[in-house]
């Protein structure tokens, strides 16, 4: 469950306080299913959902692993943590420098450094697993009708038999596991990534999906886009025979993401519905030129 902001702020006072952080004048960059927020001394706190203790303690120690393997990655403040406040999971990370988003070619220039390391050997990265939170979404996603909601429960079910029989692709590696050109940023000193959150062991395929599909189901990016960042990785996931499984988890986890939220924020409502349409055949061929809600 998504928390409210004055609750948000307590749980922020309680963990600043713990390690030593002022949070006084603090400001709320982003409320969604995980909270961030900056305080001063250029320190940004992620505030993530109960129970995720571990999966916070893990990506602070992936930050600290990729940097320690010259990957650009956001950084981890020096302090004990993550800690718990309220139930909360919370972590400290260094505030980027000014910034704009990542391109397509800089999400491709990270992957190919992710994907030839070996996993670390002092701490497990996990399993990719894709379908995290998605009956979740479809639960809570209250502007949809029950049919809707249904069918999307539906094809979760189907979509995850269809995952655990995947036809074979290339060896498993690391993985960023939200690969997107919102997850990359470029400073006046290069590239940082960022939300490590679904970092883990898994098929290299699942990051080529998230450009992938920019160009054939939303049409964000330009088909000489997307055939710059084949030339560079040296693959075209779209080639693979596992290519529509993975596109279909993809745009599912693209249409929940979006009909959960907006049971929360109605002026997202009419973007998710379409987004079930199309899922549904009623949208048109693809690409479907979703907008972003966020």
């Amino acid at each position: 469950m998504t928390i409210t902001a004055p609750s948000g702020r307590t749980v922020l006072e309680e963990a600043c306080s713990t390690v030593g952080l002022r949070a006084e004048g603090a400001e709320a960059l982003r409320i969604a299913e995980n909270q961030v927020w900056r305080i001063p001394g250029r320190v940004v706190v992620r505030i993530s959902r109960p129970g995720q203790m571990r999966a916070a303690e893990r990506e602070v120690r992936v930050a600290r692993w990729l940097a320690g393997n010259r990957v650009p990655v956001v950084r981890p403040v020096d302090v004990d943590q993550p800690v718990e406040a309220a139930g909360h999971p919370v972590t400290f990370w260094e505030e980027l420098p000014s910034h704009e988003p990542g391109t397509v070619m800089d999400v491709v220039a990270v992957l190919r450094q992710i994907h030839a390391l070996a996993a670390p050997t002092d701490f497990e990265l996990g399993r990719l697993d894709p379908f995290v939170r998605l009956k979740t979404r479809i639960e809570g996603a209250r502007t949809l009708s029950a049919d809707d909601r249904a069918w999307l429960e539906a094809r979760r079910v189907d979509l995850r038999a269809g995952w655990a029989a995947r036809p074979p692709g290339s060896p498993e590696c690391p993985v960023h596991g939200d690969a997107w050109v919102g997850n990359v940023v470029r400073t006046a000193d290069g590239l940082t990534l960022m939300d490590l959150e679904r970092f883990s062991v898994g098929p290299p395929e699942w990051d080529l999906v998230s450009t992938a599909v920019k160009l054939r189901t939303t049409g964000s990016i330009t088909a000489g886009e997307y055939a710059e960042f084949c030339r560079a990785y040296g693959v075209d996931v779209t080639e693979w025979e596992g290519y529509s499984l993975l596109a279909g988890i993809r745009e599912l986890r693209m249409v929940t993401y979006a009909a959960f939220h907006a049971a929360r924020h109605p002026e997202w409502a009419a973007q998710a519905q379409h987004r079930v349409d199309c899922l549904r055949g009623r949208g048109g061929p693809r690409p479907w030129r979703w907008r972003g809600i966020m």
